[in-house]
């Protein structure tokens, strides 16, 4: 079997616990390079997984890495002010991009990343690992299938307790920093997946309790979003409460809760009511996600196909944050950009 040969660019937590020991379960996909500021985490790391110390780059060796012939993709987990420059130069070099969530800081960054790649003729995925995770795909068919009768509400709380100097916390919202680009997005996006439909307007609260952790970002964000059919999508997202992971959605006709909703390392599990039926409960095998994205996406390279998420569905999530950070420090409800597939 051909193998896509892979870079991973930035070797912060998510990188180092969950994507690089993915590649074992990843058949037709190659970890050949690493690219990190840090000299020590290289040499480590390539020790690891017995690379060869000539395939590990600093960051200033990121054009060396993208013309040595020895990578056709590149897996960016730099900070998320960094993802479109990163996209941008691997599209130019005709390497395809595999780019963690959230695609950009920006709709502006989003559509130049969309524009680079299609002009290079390379793939441009956003990693949403819970479109591979077999709970949130049959919450999709559940919903698709009316077994809820009618869809109104989605409700969702997702937080966790960030460490003091934690990277999410220490860049500002203007550089991708903050609860709504980090774990915000999850439920953005899975509204959207849920609701097969895209959101018109939204307002939201960002609060801070004085906790000298959130200087520089809001400690937790209260978001409703207002879609077509006079439908609701409201969520919490926090950095400083106990970890919560759930969604429900609720029907004329029944509701489905997901708990956990949207972790990688613990099993998730769902809870359906259907009119006056008996609640029936399932519990989903714990899945490597990364790997299920790994081998997606190697085989999207392999067949010529366009991946999904693309870098359609990353645009079409940043609409939804630029305008819930715009409510938030307006205090008003704040129109929805429309997505724009055609870019120029």
């Amino acid at each position: 079997m051909k193998k896509i040969r892979y870079a991973v660019v930035g070797l912060g937590h998510i990188s180092q616990k969950a994507l690089l020991p993915a590649f074992k379960n990843a058949k037709n996909s190659q970890l050949t390079a690493i690219v990190s500021g840090d000299a020590v985490k290289r040499t480590k790391i390539a020790r690891l997984y017995g690379l060869d110390p000539k395939s590990t780059y600093s960051y200033e060796g990121f054009e060396e890495c993208l013309r040595s012939g020895n990578v056709d993709a590149v897996y960016l987990g730099v900070p998320n002010y960094l993802h479109c420059e990163y996209t941008l130069r691997a599209a130019r070099a005709g390497v395809h991009v595999l780019c963690e969530k959230p695609m950009a800081v920006t709709v502006k960054e989003c559509r130049k990343m969309i524009d680079a790649c299609e002009k290079a003729g390379t793939n441009l995925m956003v990693a949403y690992r819970l479109h591979f995770a077999e709970a949130n795909l049959e919450a999709i068919r559940i919903a698709s299938e009316h077994q809820l009768g009618d869809l109104r509400i989605f409700a969702s709380v997702f937080s966790l307790q960030v460490a003091p100097g934690n990277t999410r916390i220490t860049e500002p919202e203007s550089r991708g920093g903050g609860g709504i680009y980090d774990i915000g997005i999850y439920c953005i996006n899975t509204a959207r997946s849920l609701f097969r439909d895209e959101p018109i307007e939204v307002i939201a609260t960002s609060l801070n309790d004085g906790d000298p952790r959130f200087r520089k970002v809001p400690e937790m964000t209260s978001v409703t979003l207002r879609f077509p059919g006079d439908r609701l999508a409201t969520f919490v997202s926090s950095l400083g409460a106990q970890p919560t992971s759930e969604y429900s959605l609720i029907g004329t006709n029944g509701r489905l809760r997901l708990s956990p909703a949207y972790d990688y390392k613990k099993p998730l599990a769902y809870e359906l009511v259907v009119g006056d039926k008996p609640p029936r409960h399932k519990k989903f095998r714990t899945r490597d996600q990364f790997a299920a994205e790994l081998d997606y996406f190697s085989r999207c390279i392999l067949k010529g196909s366009k991946p999904e998420p693309s870098g359609e569905e990353g645009l079409a999530d940043i609409l939804v944050v630029d305008a819930v950070l715009k409510s938030a420090r307006l205090h008003k409800w704040v129109p929805i950009e429309p997505r724009e597939t055609s870019v120029s």
